[in-house]
């Protein structure tokens, strides 16, 4: 492993442990279905990536993380990063527990487009222009989509792929999609938590 990503994998480690003793101070009481211990959002086809795959991710690492950027799909990185983990909570929300951010649809009056990014936001954040309260709740359905709820909306993966800083790693665009018409390649998502 490279000197870098060795320091950015302990960086993370220590990032999650420190976020996730001061995130529970701050996030809402948690249910019995929110303590299930972080793990990635992965595409379910791994498309040009069969060594592996892609997760929903933050763009940026350690102190370089970007919550003003859309959320992507990237490849899924070895073991448990920050900017990777997720829990699906109970409640429809997709949590960065690291960070206390939620996956939320750019949207307004409460109601997302075709074609609309997903960005890393407070979790129940209302500010101008944002209540997130509709824009960050998401169903997993039976056909492995996940749906802003109610939307008929489904979270997909672009078609194209490219290099990121990193010249070994890809990302791919992410945004909600019409559900029906949403390719299930790019648009079936399953949550796993890798080994350590």
């Amino acid at each position: 492993m490279p000197l870098l990503h060795l320091a950015c994998r302990l960086t993370t480690l220590g990032l999650l442990a420190l976020a996730n003793a001061s995130a529970s101070a701050l996030a809402e009481p948690a249910t019995a279905d929110d303590t299930t211990a972080p793990g990635h959002l992965r595409l379910v086809n791994d498309l040009d990536r069969p060594q592996d795959g892609y997760c929903l991710d933050i763009l940026g690492s350690g102190r370089h993380i970007r919550f003003d950027m859309p959320l992507s799909a990237h490849n899924c990185k070895p073991g448990l990063y920050a900017d990777e983990a997720v829990v699906f909570e109970s409640n429809g929300r997709i949590r960065f527990p690291a960070y206390n951010v939620c996956a939320t649809a750019a949207g307004i009056n409460r109601r997302a487009l075709p074609g609309a990014a997903l960005m890393p936001r407070g979790c129940g954040e209302r500010s101008p222009f944002l209540e997130a309260e509709t824009l960050q709740r998401f169903v997993h359905r039976t056909d492995g989509r996940i749906e802003l709820a109610g939307s008929g909306l489904c979270l997909t993966v672009s078609t194209a792929s490219d290099s990121t800083f990193e010249a070994t790693h890809r990302w791919r665009a992410l945004f909600l999609q019409t559900c029906d018409t949403a390719p299930l390649s790019h648009s079936q998502w399953r949550f796993t938590v890798p080994s350590p």
